[in-house]
C-alpha cells in the first residue's frame, strides 16, 4: 500500500513538473530594454511617454535609461520622473513581481552626450555610451531592444567605441525632428555602421496622437481628463506635461514590443509597419543651392563647399536653416562640410553666420520632395537590416507617411494603458 502510495506521488509530481516546464516553455521572455531619451530637452512629451514606459516596466527587463541631448534635457528629469514611480511603486508591485524597484531604475539612469561631438558623429565616450556596450555584452542569448528618443550620439559612440556589439542590437529610432539635430550622428552609423538593425521611424511615430479615433474619451485631451489625471502620481504627474493633451511621440517605440511581432517590422503593431530602406537618400553639394535643387525630405544633404582663400583654421561657420536649425562647418582643410536633414516637404532656405567675411553672410535655399517610387521600390543591399515608414500613400495620414499604421490601433493602445494606469491608485485585491 505505500509503494503504491509513493507511486502515486511520484507520478503526479512528474505530472506537476511537466505541467510547469510546459507554462516556462511557453511563456516569451521578457524583451531587454534599454531607452536613451532627451527627456527635459527639446521634446517635452518624452515626460508623458516615459510615464507610459514605467507602467508596463513589468513586461519589460529595463537595463537602461540614458538621458540624451539635446537642450536642458538632462539625467536629472529621468530620476524626477522615477520620484513620481516610487510613490506608486507599493501598488503597482500588487500587480507584478516583475516592476523594478525606483532604486533599481536609478542604477540603470545614466547621462548620456551632452551635445553633438560635430561633424564626425562621434567624440568621446559618455557613461552613457559606456553603459550601452556594457549591456549589449552581457551574456543573454536574447537582443538588447535601444529605444531612441533623441539623438543618436550615444548608439554611435557605443558602436565606435565597440563595433563587437552592433549584433546584439535592436535600435528603433524616434527620427524625423530627431534627425534634424542629430544628422551627423546619423551620419556617422549610416556610413560606418550599415548592417546594424534599425527601424527609422521619422514619421509614423505621429500616429500616436495625430488621426485616428479621436471622438470623445478619445481625444487628445479628453483621455488624459478622463483616464490620466488622478491615477496616481504617475498620473498627475503626466496631466501636468502638456497642458494636459496627449503627445506621447516616443511611445510608439514601446507599442512596438507591446503589440506586434517585433522580429519582423513590416508586420502591422501598435508601433508601426515599415518597409526595407532604400538607397540614394543623400545628397551632396558642392556649391550654394537654389529652389530648383532637390534632396529627398527625412534623407540627409551635405554640402561640402570649397574653404575660400583666406579663411584660417581659427575661422568658424555655421550654417543656419529656416532661421533657428544650426549646421556648424567641419573645416577639412580644402572642404567645410555641413550636414542638414530635413523633416518636411517644403523649401528650405539657409543662411551661412561665419567670423569670416568671405562667407557670413551667405544663402541659399533647396525643396525637399518625398522619395521617386523608381527609388523606394529597390531595397537597399547596403543596410539588410534598416526600415523607414512605410511609403505608401494609404499608410500615411496627410502628409506623415507610416502614421495611419499606427493610429489604426488608437483606442487598442489607449484603452490597454486606461487599464494600467489604474494600477498606480488602486491594489490589486488578493
Amino acid at each position: 500500500m505505500k509503494n503504491t502510495e509513493n507511486c502515486l506521488i511520484h507520478f503526479l509530481l512528474v505530472i506537476l513538473c511537466a505541467t510547469v516546464a510546459n507554462v516556462i516553455a511557453q511563456t516569451p521572455p521578457r524583451p531587454r530594454v534599454l531607452v536613451s531619451t532627451d527627456i527635459g530637452g527639446t521634446d517635452p512629451d518624452d515626460f508623458q511617454s516615459l510615464v507610459h514606459l514605467l507602467v508596463y516596466a513589468d513586461r519589460f527587463e529595463l537595463e537602461g535609461l540614458i538621458s540624451s541631448p539635446y537642450g536642458p534635457g538632462r539625467k536629472e528629469h529621468i530620476l524626477e520622473v522615477i520620484q513620481h514611480y516610487e510613490r506608486d511603486y507599493p501598488n503597482l508591485k500588487t500587480y507584478s513581481p516583475h516592476y523594478p524597484t525606483p532604486d533599481a531604475l536609478r542604477a540603470i539612469t545614466k547621462e548620456g552626450a551632452l551635445e553633438s561631438p560635430g561633424a564626425a558623429g562621434v567624440g568621446a565616450p559618455t557613461e552613457g555610451s559606456e553603459w550601452i556596450v556594457k549591456s549589449a555584452r552581457r551574456k543573454d542569448a536574447r537582443p538588447l531592444h535601444v529605444l531612441v528618443w533623441g539623438g543618436l550620439e550615444d548608439i554611435a559612440q557605443a558602436l565606435h567605441d565597440a563595433p563587437d556589439i552592433l549584433p546584439k542590437l535592436r535600435v528603433y529610432w524616434i527620427g524625423g525632428p530627431n534627425k534634424m539635430w542629430s544628422v551627423d550622428a546619423y551620419n556617422y552609423i549610416e556610413q560606418h555602421h550599415p548592417k546594424l538593425w534599425m527601424i527609422e521611424a521619422n514619421a509614423t511615430y505621429r500616429g500616436w496622437f495625430v488621426g485616428g479615433n479621436q471622438s470623445g474619451e478619445w481625444g487628445n485631451k479628453e483621455f488624459v481628463a478622463a483616464h490620466i489625471a488622478g491615477r496616481g502620481a504617475l498620473g498627475e504627474f503626466f496631466n501636468t506635461q502638456l497642458k494636459g493633451v496627449i503627445k506621447m511621440g516616443d511611445s510608439p517605440s514601446v507599442g512596438w514590443l507591446l503589440q506586434g511581432n517585433p522580429t519582423d517590422p513590416t508586420q502591422p503593431g501598435w508601433g508601426g509597419k515599415f518597409a526595407r530602406i532604400w538607397d540614394d537618400r543623400k545628397t551632396i553639394f558642392n556649391r550654394l543651392t537654389t529652389e530648383s535643387d532637390q534632396v529627398e525630405v527625412f534623407g540627409v544633404v551635405e554640402f561640402a563647399l570649397p574653404v575660400p582663400a583666406g579663411f584660417a583654421a581659427t575661422n568658424t561657420a555655421k550654417m543656419i536653416f529656416d532661421n533657428r536649425i544650426p549646421a556648424v562647418g567641419a573645416n577639412e582643410g580644402k572642404v567645410l562640410r555641413f550636414r542638414f536633414a530635413p523633416r518636411d516637404a517644403k523649401l528650405w532656405p539657409y543662411t551661412i553666420k561665419s567670423d569670416f567675411a568671405g562667407l557670413d553672410g551667405q544663402a541659399g535655399k533647396f525643396t525637399a520632395v518625398p522619395p521617386p517610387i523608381e527609388r523606394i521600390s529597390k531595397p537597399s543591399k547596403v543596410h539588410p537590416n534598416w526600415w523607414i515608414d512605410d511609403p505608401d500613400p494609404v499608410a500615411a495620414e496627410g502628409v506623415h507617411p507610416g502614421a495611419k499604421s499606427v493610429n489604426q490601433w488608437r483606442v487598442d493602445f489607449l484603452r490597454d494603458f486606461a487599464v494600467r494606469m489604474l494600477r498606480c491608485q488602486i491594489p490589486k485585491k488578493k
